[in-house]
């Protein structure tokens, strides 16, 4: 089974999506990592304080990584884009704002990027893109305490 987690970033999903892939014993996939080892950066957003991704050639080499495995969990902000045809599951972490705020301000995002993150979940915009896609969705609310044997239960 391949599940992506995807969510606006500081929502939970690294750390749900570690737990999931060793609750179901499934690979963990860390596009961050993969982005950097495959060098799929384009360019650097100054104003954004961030790397700009080629979606397209990221996910070329997910599939690849899908063709050669049975059981992934995919960790990305970027992982529902992917086509639903190679996808399972996907989970959509949300967040209450204040936590979301407290957890990107640790993160030390600046203000614009912790606004444009906070805008990010205030218009579900994973949410809808995900379901643009055609996903078959879960939503897990990160603010609470995860049961991530109630969310295994869901996806199996």
């Amino acid at each position: 089974m391949i599940i992506i987690v995807s969510g606006t970033p500081g929502t939970g999903k690294t750390a749900l999506s570690k737990k999931l892939a060793k609750k179901l014993d499934y690979k963990y996939i860390d596009v961050a990592e993969l982005i950097k080892e495959k060098k799929l950066r384009e360019y650097y957003d100054r104003k954004r304080k961030t790397y700009a991704v080629d979606v397209k050639k990221l996910n070329k080499e997910l599939i690849k990584i899908i063709k050669d495995s049975k059981d992934l969990v995919i960790d990305s902000h970027l992982s529902h884009y992917l086509p639903k045809k190679y996808v399972d599951f996907c989970i959509i972490t949300k967040c209450n704002l204040k936590i979301l705020e407290k957890r990107l301000k640790k993160k030390g995002y600046n203000k614009s990027k912790i606004r444009e993150n906070l805008d990010c979940e205030i218009f579900d915009i994973c949410l809808n893109e995900a379901k643009e896609a055609g996903h078959k969705i879960l939503i897990v609310d990160t603010s609470k305490d995860i049961n991530i044997d109630k969310i295994a239960d869901k996806i199996r």
